[in-house]
């Protein structure tokens, strides 16, 4: 049995996974990530018990349980990359023997929540509402680090390439579904379901001009009207696909909610951009553990 090598997999002194500072007793099977390490705490704050928390750099993570269910709370911090960590590191605490550095017999599932906020782009997606994601639509590329043929929608990419007329200059959009499992506990008619795209950045990558031009101004209008199936890209932000494409590799349920506190498409801002990130963390603790 292949033996992963101390370079490829490493573990901190006292034998935790290198990122993420955790041991596979400290962390939870249903896990819900945030962007913001601060975040974290808020959503703990609705614990019943707190039984473990830790942080390194911008991974922070407290466990406990809510209503009787085990939980944790990841920070991931900020973009495709540090998902990319957090995935993989997550993985081989269920999945890899850290002692033996060999992969366990039995695989085992996690299931995985985002919980951020995001921009519509859609005039009828208020502030203040919820989208669940049903695809998860990249435009970073870390995918296709990866094998991931198997797990892409070929044919959705090639509509949407073709319809913004994307540079061949750009990484290849890719497009991965959620957990259908997970999308029928957390959905409602309180949810908006869409396509939630990831930019690679927050700047240009979003269509946002201070001083640079863009490659293609008209990019944001393009998303915008772009339908597929009856399915539209409802919403950008920056981690989404790449949950949705990791978590389909390695075996896991992932499914995005996200508080919308921009709408893009008529340039309004919440007025209390708090307040819909609160609801949310409610409402999805409440789904999880029904």
């Amino acid at each position: 049995m292949r033996k992963i090598a101390a370079s490829e997999l490493i573990l901190n002194p006292d034998g935790s996974v290198y990122h993420l500072n955790l041991k596979p007793e400290n962390i939870a099977q249903d896990i819900i990530f945030v962007g913001d390490q601060n975040r974290v705490p808020k959503i703990s704050k609705h614990f019943d018990s707190v039984e473990f928390e830790t942080q390194k750099r911008e991974f922070r993570t407290i466990t406990g349980l809510f209503k009787g269910k085990r939980i944790s709370v990841i920070s991931t911090g900020i973009g495709p990359d540090n998902i990319d960590i957090v995935m993989n590191e997550l993985d081989a605490l269920f999945n890899i023997d850290l002692e033996t550095r060999q992969l366990k017999k039995e695989h085992t599932s996690l299931n995985i929540v985002r919980i951020g906020t995001s921009g519509s782009l859609q005039n009828d997606i208020d502030v203040d509402s919820f989208v669940l994601a049903k695809y998860g639509l990249g435009f970073d590329g870390m995918l296709h680090s990866y094998d991931c043929e198997h797990i892409l929608e070929a044919d959705f990419e090639d509509a949407f390439i073709k319809h913004t007329n994307w540079s061949p200059r750009k990484a290849r959009p890719y497009i991965v579904k959620n957990s259908e499992t997970l999308e029928k506990k957390l959905v409602s008619d309180e949810v908006f379901v869409g396509v939630t795209a990831t930019a690679v950045g927050f700047y240009g990558p979003q269509g946002r001009v201070l001083r640079l031009p863009l490659q293609d101004p008209k990019l944001n209008s393009k998303i915008d009207n772009f339908e597929y199936n009856g399915v539209k890209i409802t919403n950008l932000e920056m981690e989404t696909s790449a949950i949705y494409g990791l978590s389909k590799l390695l075996g896991h349920n992932a499914c995005s909610m996200n508080a919308i506190i921009a709408n893009r498409a008529n340039g309004t801002f919440s007025k209390n951009p708090y307040k819909p990130i609160e609801e949310l963390i409610i409402y999805t603790l409440n789904k999880l553990s029904s």
